[in-house]
């Protein structure tokens, strides 16, 4: 990198380090750059941070970074500048662009992990995890040393459906540094996703202690994974207790902190949990999101969040999708189109008890789902969404094609048998139901509140 105050070099490797680790002490890289507009990458990385905003005026705020990064680009380190153009890219929203930088420079510089996080938080978003595996491959060799690279791996195998794989990688991340977030994130999935249920409780409780000094995104969606365990055991009270103390709270005009308490709130009242006035509290920081289509997968949620509180501020939002799907640039417009929209007007049928509509036009959605990002795990918020809403319609055939499938990963889960019971029972199949309903009733012996 280019010259610059011993402070700012600090600071850079805070940003680094912190941005990697899911740190707080990535946020000093902002003052850092503010008194050091000289030194090119802490301006890039100030910008970075902004952009990680996932807000309509995160541009705005990034592109004064940018600035000062392109005035001392000419004056550079080849890498600083390769950086200064992913940068120039992203606050264009040239998507394309902007990976294509990534590539250059983790070819170029294979040790760079930041842009490599960057590129894959690019590719994540818009549900191409292939690209995120064959990234994180490309350095592993040059990084075999970092724990930070191994995590990377292990999340984009276990998105590629891949679990052993994703295994291996996020067990030799964890021998290299115990507290490495994303990987215990990655093996949290797997077991999520294996039906490992106990399993993946109790590993997110031996590592909980770990949890120290992490933005409020990764506290957050840890606890929320663990939250996750404890809905398919029937606990339903302590998952309300983490959504409570540890998802909603820590950053709340936070995108993602936004969106993890919608999904798990969502998720445990569709388990038969009164959660109270929950819905209008989250609501009163939602509102500021009426216009906010940055990103498809954060806008569904915020949108499904609105009118489950009644919000007026709904309406506002599924019309900005509406022009959003006639606007967005080309890299972006199908998945739009033909999927955020359908799935934005289901997911508000949905909260207005229009299910049958809901079933139409979330269906149309469903297969290409994953073109709006998300991990699988959060996307399965639309699937029992979905699923829901062919049980409300009445079509009980279909959900129980839906929901056996499901408890074929989670076998005891009691939400699933809970809803087999009441299918198999509209189906007239009774001995079904029963055996549905006591595995219900087991799991509850097996994990009370």
């Amino acid at each position: 990198m280019s010259a610059a105050p011993a402070g700012t070099l600090e600071a850079v490797d805070d940003f680094v380090g912190g941005f990697l680790a899911y740190e707080t002490r990535a946020e000093r890289i902002v003052r850092a750059a503010d008194e050091a507009g000289g030194c090119c990458i802490a301006n890039v990385y100030a910008g970075f941070l902004w952009m990680l905003l996932e807000a309509p005026q995160a541009p705005v705020h990034a592109a004064r970074y940018f600035a000062a990064a392109e005035r001392t680009a000419p004056g550079a380190t080849r890498r600083e500048q390769l950086n200064v153009e992913v940068l120039r890219a992203w606050i264009a929203d040239d998507v394309p662009r902007a990976l294509a930088a990534c590539a250059q420079a983790t070819d170029e510089f294979p040790r760079d992990l930041v842009v490599l996080k960057v590129e894959q938080y690019l590719q994540f978003n818009r549900g191409d995890f292939p690209a995120m595996l064959r990234a994180a491959l490309k350095v592993l060799e040059h990084s075999a040393d970092v724990a930070y690279a191994h995590g990377m791996a292990a999340f984009a195998y276990e998105e590629c459906h891949l679990p052993r794989e994703a295994e291996r990688a996020a067990r030799r991340a964890l021998e290299l540094e115990r507290k490495e977030p994303w990987a215990q994130h990655a093996l949290a999935h797997v077991m999520l996703t294996q039906g490992r249920i106990e399993e993946g409780a109790g590993f997110l409780e031996d590592v909980a202690p770990t949890w120290t000094d992490l933005n409020s995104f990764m506290i957050t969606h840890l606890w929320w994974h663990a939250a996750l365990f404890d809905l398919s055991r029937g606990r339903f009270a302590h998952a309300l207790e983490i959504y409570d103390r540890h998802c909603w709270g820590v950053a709340r005009e936070y995108s993602q902190d936004q969106v993890g308490a919608v999904s798990l709130l969502a998720r445990i009242e569709m388990a038969g949990v009164d959660v109270g006035r929950r819905w209008q509290e989250l609501a009163d920081y939602l509102a500021a999101r009426a216009g906010d289509t940055v990103q498809p997968f954060l806008t569904l949620q915020y949108l499904y969040g609105l009118a489950r509180a009644e919000r007026a501020e709904a309406r506002t939002l599924l019309q900005a999708v509406r022009q959003r799907a006639d606007s967005a640039p080309a890299h972006a417009r199908e998945a739009w189109r033909d999927v955020a929209l359908p799935a934005s007007q289901g997911l508000h049928a949905y909260t207005r008890r229009d299910y049958d509509r809901a079933w139409r036009e979330l269906g149309r959605a469903m297969p290409r789902m994953i073109e709006v990002g998300g991990s699988h795990a959060q996307r399965d918020f639309f699937e029992q969404i979905f699923l829901d809403a062919a049980i409300e319609s009445g079509r009980f055939a279909a959900a129980q094609q839906i929901l056996e499938l499901r408890r074929a990963t989670d076998p005891d889960g009691v939400p699933v048998n809970a809803a087999l019971a009441r299918v198999y029972a509209e189906l007239g199949l009774a001995t079904l139901a029963d055996e549905a309903r006591g595995r219900v009733a087991a799991a509850r012996v097996s994990h009370p509140e």
